[in-house]
């Protein structure tokens, strides 16, 4: 198993974008070289001056680092990344470990880690949750998935991404738990949008009234950190509402392969693709509060 220095080893990072160029900035600062792959180069262009290697496919990511870290926007493009042509599994090292940090099917996880295994390689799945804040602080919560020796070597890098780094079991159970983050956030953030929809219709100072609850029982992360984002209108994205549509259709399908009914998933699903209709695909997913807006023909 790989004992991970700085001064020994190469990081590869596919997928710098919102998240991924913050989290790989981290690694590059506390000396790692970094050889990154973006679909779109101008999107790696910060880590490129940082000291990045650019490199022109997945494939040679794969043949020049020890470890590959992955953070990109939906189970196809996993797919494409590390199955397709000049992906990963053409140029991976027996010995390397790949990191799959992509929110992504369950099953897809766990054939990623077949497929590694049957190379000589590691494969952990570690979904994360904190969003762009998360990602630029290094306070992400990560929860991983896969064989004990994997996580345990890829933990010094963990630590300088994320505060709340938890192994849930094997392959897959990261991308389980990121399910269940994910289900609670959606009724999270109906419940943000419903209170400042009340709060602004009662003719309540907003931010005097979030001074009130967030400190209650309703206090959460998402009404601290986004609810004054909604306030002031600002619905640039930490995380675009069309990736949260995917993660809770991986959620709403997991659970129907369990037999197990979650009525307000689907609810908050089905405003999320209004949302989406309405425009505001690629907007934060605090643009739910736009289509509730609508809803209630709130001006």
């Amino acid at each position: 198993m790989l004992k991970i220095s700085p001064k020994k080893t190469t990081i590869g990072w596919i997928g710098t974008g919102v998240m991924g160029s913050s989290m790989c900035s981290h690694l590059i600062k506390k000396g790692y070289k970094a050889v990154v792959y973006n679909r779109t180069k101008r999107k790696a262009n910060k880590l490129i001056q940082e000291g990045a290697e650019w490199a022109r496919n997945p494939k040679e990511v794969a043949e020049k680092a020890d470890v590959i870290f992955t953070i990109v926007g939906f189970p196809k493009d996993v797919r494409q990344v590390y199955f397709g042509e000049n992906g990963i599994f053409e140029g991976l090292n027996k010995g390397s470990i790949i990191v799959d940090m992509t929110t992504t099917e369950p099953s897809l996880s766990e054939e990623v880690y077949e497929e590694a295994m049957g190379r000589g390689a590691w494969s952990v799945d570690a979904p994360v949750s904190g969003g762009d804040i998360g990602a630029q602080a290094g306070t992400l919560s990560i929860m991983v998935g896969g064989d004990k020796k994997a996580v345990e070597a890829v933990m010094p890098l963990f630590k300088l991404m994320g505060k709340n780094i938890v192994h849930q079991g094997g392959p897959g159970k990261g991308q389980h738990a990121k399910m269940c983050n994910q289900i609670m956030a959606s009724s999270l953030m109906i419940g943000v949008c419903e209170t400042l929809l009340y709060g602004y219709k009662s003719g309540l100072d907003l931010n005097t009234m979030l001074s009130s609850v967030s400190k209650g029982a309703a206090a959460s992360w998402m009404l601290s950190n986004v609810a004054p984002l909604m306030v002031k209108r600002d619905f640039r994205p930490g995380f675009y509402v069309e990736h949260f549509i995917k993660d809770m259709g991986i959620a709403l399908e997991e659970a129907k392969k369990m037999n197990l009914s979650l009525p307000g998933l689907s609810l908050v699903n089905q405003l999320y693709i209004a949302t989406k209709a309405q425009g505001h695909g690629r907007k934060g997913t605090q643009a739910l509060l736009l289509a509730l807006e609508k809803i209630s023909n709130v001006r």
